[in-house]
């Protein structure tokens, strides 16, 4: 049954990180934590990612612009060095619905106002959206979508968009498994687990690129931003 469990929560992880760029981690945490600790969880789904991600990088790879990268990501996991051992600590579901409550308030003025197409942040603006993913990064394993409001707003195409974000995930990946593994978090038993659910993000990721040639900038963004606030959601309800 833990088997069937990893490779569905891989699949639709990868289905949708494959469609809208992040929201693996997100989804397999409706999954995994059924059989791992929480913190677990959230080490394996990001490994679990890792073979999806490194496809999307390598489909993109003419898209990448480093220098806009490399900065955010320093702000993001300097918060997220410091967050991955505060789980035990702080008030975890407090800071969920904290957390839903922004991103539902964010989609519904992406997805209502016209001005927000091409939106493009202050720097505060886009500081605060680091470090509060690199926060949560580091207590859920979730730090997806602010960053990919962030890099949306950034890009001129969506396979720039990709290309950043993606590349941006790939570095965050092995930064924070190192961490997860120097606190003994991520361990080697739970290496069958990571390496079964890799086959399925797999697998949902190359469906989801067939699917992603049918649809245009404009439609993808509405579903950027629709999914946003259903993770927000999800935050706010469990």
């Amino acid at each position: 049954m833990a088997w069937l469990i990893v490779i569905i929560a891989g699949f639709c992880g990868g289905l949708v990180q494959g469609l809208t760029g992040f929201g693996a981690v997100i989804i397999m945490m409706i999954f995994l934590p059924t059989i791992l600790p929480i913190d677990q969880s959230a080490g394996v789904a990001g490994l679990m990612m890792l073979g999806s991600v490194i496809t999307l990088v390598y489909r993109n790879r003419h898209e990448i612009r480093l220098p806009r990268i490399i900065i955010p990501f320093l702000v993001y996991a300097s918060v997220a060095t410091w967050s991955v051992h505060l789980g035990h600590v702080l008030d975890v579901h407090l800071l969920r619905m904290l957390l839903g409550g922004l991103l539902v308030g964010l989609s519904l003025y992406f997805t209502l106002s016209k001005r927000s197409a091409n939106a493009s942040y202050p720097w505060f603006v886009a500081g605060i959206f680091m470090i509060v993913s690199g926060f949560f990064n580091g207590l859920f394993g979730i730090g997806g979508p602010l960053m990919a409001l962030y890099f949306l707003s950034k890009a001129h195409s969506m396979s720039q968009y990709l290309a950043d974000l993606q590349t941006f995930f790939l570095i965050d990946t092995f930064y924070i498994t190192s961490l997860r593994v120097a606190s003994g978090i991520v361990t080697v038993h739970l290496v069958p687990f990571i390496l079964i659910g890799m086959v399925g993000a797999i697998t949902g990721t190359m469906i989801a690129a067939h699917l992603l040639n049918r649809l245009d900038v404009t439609t993808m963004k509405r579903i950027i931003y629709v999914f946003i606030g259903v993770s927000g959601l999800y935050y706010l309800l469990f």
